[in-house]
């Protein structure tokens, strides 16, 4: 699936980066500093919640914005990563990729 959202997000002229891990999304978050992450929850290496958590309390990546995209559809998860500052969560069987990118246009303020 990350696949097909690279190469949808990329046909609507977003730059994308791709990585495998939790470890490489922190790596890429402090590097690329990007406008907007997609973050799954189960993510080898280090969590999505994790991830979530350091980037918040990281003062150089706090601001960035992040989708958590994921598979977990209990309130539990979904009230997690809103008390670790989630700017939105989707759950994968419940959007469509159209939706997807119609949330990032949003919080990017991007017509």
């Amino acid at each position: 699936m990350a696949s097909v959202y690279t190469i949808r997000l990329q046909a609507e002229n977003f730059v994308v980066r791709r990585v495998p891990n939790g470890e490489d999304a922190l790596a890429a978050a402090l590097e690329f500093k990007p406008d907007l992450i997609l973050l799954d929850v189960m993510m080898p290496k280090v969590s999505g919640f994790d991830v979530l958590d350091i980037i918040r309390n990281t003062p150089e990546t706090a601001n960035i914005k992040v989708i958590m995209l994921t598979a977990l559809s209990q309130e539990a998860d979904r009230e997690r990563a809103s008390s670790l500052g989630v700017d939105d969560y989707l759950v994968k069987s419940q959007v469509v990729i159209a939706d997807v990118v119609d949330k990032i246009k949003q919080h990017l303020n991007v017509a």
